[in-house]
C-alpha cells in the first residue's frame, strides 16, 4: 500500500496551535459537505470533485491519440492559457527529464503557444518549427480568447503551408465546447478531432480532464497513474468523518487562521527546480479562485536553494507578512555522490561520499528554522517522491482545499469576474467593432 501526501504544522506553532487548526478544521467540515452536495457557491462548476472516475472511459481514447500524435510528428504545440495550459506544463515539467529539449534520440517535444501575445516568441518558435514536423493541440471553451485564437491562427496557417490543409487536419487536435464556440466551428468545418471540456469544470480545476491529460500522454507520463494519485486523494479529502486527519481540510484551515494572524501572502516553496510551473499553476489556482471582493491570500513562490541568494533575504528580514508552504520531496529518481578532491581547495571534503540529495534535504531543514527563527510560520507538504502518483495526489489535494478555503473567505473559488477588464480595455483600444466609443474613452486618459 503506498504511503499518501502528508501534511506537517509543526513550524506554524508559533503563530497558530495544532488545536486552533483542528478547530478550525472542524467548523470548516460544512464547507466540505456544501462541496459534497452541490449546494454552495458557484456549485454548477463542480465536475473535478469527481473527475478521478469520471474521466476514466476516455483515458484510452486521450492515449490512443497521444500515440497518433507522436508517430506522425516529432513536435506537438499546445495552445492555450491560464487552466488551459499551466497545469499540463506543471505535470509535464515536473516528472520529465529536466534537459529533455536537448537530449538526442528523444522521441517527442511539448512546445507550448498562446500563453503570451510576445510576437518575438512566436516568430522565433515559427522559425523552429520551420525545420520540425509537428502536430498541434488548440485548447479553448470558445476559440475567441486572444491569446490562443491568435496563436491558433498563426500557427494553423504555418502548418496549412508547410504541409497542405488535408493532412494538416489530421494534425490538429481540438480541445473545446461540446456544441457551440468558434473552435468547435472550425474543428467540425475541416474535420479536426475533438475532446470536450466539460459545462461544469472551470479550466483552473481541468488538469484531469483532457486539457491537462492530452499533453501529459503526449510527452510518454502514465495518464492513469496520475489520475489514480488523484482518486486516493479524493477518497481521503472528500470524507467529513475525522476533520483531524483530512489533509486538504487541515491546510485551509491552518492558512486561513495565518491570514488572520496579520499574513496576506503565502510563497510556494520547492527545492527542485521541476516543481516551478507546478507553483505558476498552484498560483492561477489559489489567485484566480481567491481574489475578489477584495479578499483573498496573494499567492507568490520561489524556487530553493536558487531564490535563497534573491529572495530570501526578504523571506528571512523583510516585512512580517507572508508565509510559506514547502512541497518536500523524500526520494530523487536520480542518484549522484560528491567526490572526493585531494587538495580540498574548495573545503568540501567533509560532504564527499554524500548523495546531493541529502545536501539539499539539510538546505531544506536549515532554511526551515532560520526562516521560522525569522517569525515566517511554514506548513510543509512531504510526498515520498515526484512521480505520477504523488503529483496526482498533490494535483486533488490542492484543489479540494482551494475549494474549502475560498468558501471559508466566504467568495464563489470558481469564477473569475476580474480577468474580464483588461480584455474590456484592449479590445476598446485596438477597435475591435462594437467598443469604439469605449475606444475613444480610454485613449483620453492615456
Amino acid at each position: 500500500m503506498k504511503e499518501n501526501l502528508s501534511i506537517n504544522l509543526k513550524n506554524i506553532s508559533k503563530f497558530i496551535s495544532f488545536e486552533e487548526v483542528v478547530a478550525n478544521a472542524q467548523q470548516s467540515v460544512r464547507h466540505l459537505d456544501s462541496l459534497n452536495a452541490g449546494t454552495g457557491q458557484g456549485n454548477d462548476f463542480l465536475g473535478w470533485l469527481s473527475l478521478p472516475d469520471d474521466i476514466l472511459p476516455q483515458l484510452e481514447k486521450i492515449e490512443k491519440t497521444a500515440r497518433h500524435l507522436r508517430l506522425v510528428s516529432d513536435t506537438t504545440v499546445v495552445i492555450g492559457i491560464g487552466g488551459s495550459y499551466l497545469g499540463a506544463r506543471a505535470v509535464i515539467e515536473a516528472l520529465s527529464h529536466s534537459f529533455s529539449p536537448l537530449l538526442k534520440n528523444k522521441h517527442h517535444d511539448v512546445i507550448f503557444a498562446g500563453q503570451n501575445i510576445s510576437e518575438d516568441y512566436l516568430a522565433e518558435l515559427l522559425e523552429l518549427l520551420d525545420g520540425r514536423n509537428y502536430s498541434i493541440v488548440v485548447i479553448s471553451k470558445s476559440g475567441t480568447t486572444t491569446e490562443p485564437a491568435i496563436a491558433f491562427r498563426i500557427l494553423k496557417d504555418h502548418l496549412e503551408k508547410k504541409v497542405g490543409k488535408l493532412l494538416a487536419a489530421e494534425r490538429i487536435i481540438a480541445i473545446t465546447d461540446a456544441k457551440k464556440g468558434a473552435l468547435r466551428s472550425l474543428a467540425e468545418t475541416n474535420g479536426y478531432e475533438t475532446f470536450i471540456i466539460p459545462d461544469n469544470i472551470g479550466g483552473r480545476y481541468s488538469v484531469l480532464t483532457p486539457v491537462g491529460l492530452l499533453p501529459i500522454a503526449i510527452t510518454g507520463l502514465d495518464i492513469r497513474m496520475l489520475v489514480k494519485g488523484a482518486k486516493s486523494m479524493e477518497e481521503l479529502t472528500r470524507n467529513n468523518k475525522h476533520a483531524e486527519t483530512n489533509p486538504s481540510l487541515l491546510y485551509a484551515s491552518a492558512r486561513n487562521l495565518i491570514l488572520q494572524n496579520g499574513k496576506p501572502i503565502e510563497i510556494m516553496v520547492g527545492f527542485t527546480p521541476k516543481l516551478h510551473f507546478f507553483s505558476e499553476w498552484w498560483k492561477q489556482l489559489y489567485g484566480e479562485s481567491e481574489g475578489k471582493d477584495g479578499k483573498g491570500i496573494f499567492p507568490a513562490s520561489v524556487d530553493l536553494t536558487t531564490d535563497l541568494h534573491s529572495m530570501g533575504q526578504y523571506i528571512q528580514d523583510g516585512q512580517r507578512i507572508l508565509f510559506e508552504t514547502m512541497i518536500s520531496v523524500k526520494n530523487p529518481v536520480k542518484k549522484l555522490t560528491i567526490p572526493l578532491e585531494k587538495d580540498d581547495s574548495d573545503q568540501l571534503n567533509y560532504l564527499a561520499g554524500k548523495r546531493l540529495s541529502e545536501v539539499n534535504h539539510n538546505a531544506e531543514l536549515g532554511t526551515i528554522l532560520a526562516h521560522n527563527d525569522g517569525n515566517v510560520p511554514i506548513i510543509k507538504i512531504g510526498i515520498p517522491a515526484l512521480d505520477e502518483f504523488y503529483t496526482g495526489q498533490l494535483i486533488y489535494f490542492f484543489e479540494m482545499a482551494c475549494a474549502i478555503s475560498g468558501y471559508i473567505l466566504d467568495v464563489n473559488p470558481f469564477d473569475q469576474p476580474g480577468v474580464e477588464a483588461y480584455k474590456k480595455n484592449m479590445f476598446a483600444l485596438l477597435n475591435k467593432p462594437g467598443f469604439e466609443e469605449a475606444g475613444k474613452k480610454l485613449k483620453e486618459r492615456l
